[in-house]
């Protein structure tokens, strides 16, 4: 495994669904962590904090802690605190975040006298129905700026597939007119910050995900080796129809140990 210093994972669909673990996962990760690499788990999750995320994982056996985990809405804070700083927010996401959303002043969606510089789209659920988006559609006419944590349009749960807010997000930019600025991933920046917690180079760094474009190919294009898994919202059709060719498809994440030692030895 000399040659990889660094390996980010997604977390849902890749090492869980529905917040239990994938056969395997939690031993090839514990293997991970033995062969000395980097780990960072950078998600797109937006219904639970870091903390909530590293108990939940660390219940299911995972070796991990919330040190371990960079989430769309930690980054999505430090972006608006570089690129809006003192900007009113107002939030529509399913799921209590706030706690990382450090330094991000979000205001009450439904008082009519906030009037948010910013309209911030987390994760989809029961709260996006017609009110609060026709809401968040208002205040976008009147100059409000469009930041969303993803573009995901679905996730896998226990149920199937599920909407996600990247179907409700492209409504509200045409309608509004507007183009979201996207602050997890696929954004290049995501990925930058989790390279730059572990101290390696794009060069030196594998993405293992589920999700074709965001994770992967969008991995591709910020210089790390993408690796696609066939589990979580993975489809054949989605797989032929994608703008690019990930550099490595295995099974689950169960197989990328196997993957790493195959490496080491072709050196």
């Amino acid at each position: 495994m000399e040659s990889v210093r660094a390996v980010l994972i997604d977390i849902d669909g890749v090492l869980t669904v529905s917040w239990q673990p994938l056969p395997g996962a939690v031993e090839a990760l514990r293997e991970i962590r033995e062969a000395g690499l980097g780990v960072a788990l950078v998600t797109n999750t937006t219904s639970r904090t870091r903390a909530s995320i590293a108990g939940a994982l660390a219940d299911a056996g995972f070796p991990v802690t919330a040190d371990d985990i960079l989430t769309a809405p930690a980054v999505t804070a430090a972006y608006l605190t570089e690129h809006c700083p003192g900007a009113r927010c107002a939030l529509l996401n399913s799921g209590d975040i706030e706690e990382d959303l450090d330094g991000v002043t979000v205001v009450d969606a439904a008082d009519a006298d906030a009037v948010p510089d910013v309209v911030i789209v987390g994760g989809a659920g029961p709260e996006f129905g017609y009110a609060e988006l026709n809401r968040a559609f208002g205040h976008l006419q009147r100059g409000a700026r469009l930041v969303a944590m993803h573009r995901n349009l679905y996730w896998r749960t226990d149920d199937g597939l599920q909407l996600d807010a990247g179907a409700f997000l492209a409504g509200l930019e045409q309608a509004a007119h507007t183009a979201a600025e996207i602050t997890g991933k696929p954004s290049a920046a995501f990925f930058r910050a989790a390279l730059g917690r572990l101290g390696a180079g794009a060069d030196e760094a594998v993405m293992v995900g589920d999700d074709i474009e965001s994770d992967v190919l969008a991995a591709q294009r910020a210089g790390v080796t993408g690796i696609l898994v066939k589990t979580g919202k993975y489809l054949p059709q989605t797989h032929r129809a994608a703008s690019g060719t990930p550099d490595h498809v295995i099974g689950s994440f169960a197989d990328l140990p196997g993957l790493l030692r195959s490496w080491s030895a072709q050196e």
